[in-house]
């Protein structure tokens, strides 16, 4: 499980990674692709 810091940091990184996809949707789609499949993971690794 991931704690806090790394969470914040995750989150920035996704930011800057839109941002620099400067309306790239296929970029972009990538990005919320895996930003879904991380929550549902770590959604995942609390419950066990």
């Amino acid at each position: 499980m991931k704690d806090n810091g790394d969470q914040i940091s995750e989150g920035l990184n996704q930011i800057l990674e839109i941002i620099n996809a400067k309306g790239d949707t296929g970029e972009i789609n990538n990005i919320v692709e895996r930003s879904h499949n991380d929550f549902d993971k770590s959604k995942n690794d609390t419950k066990s």
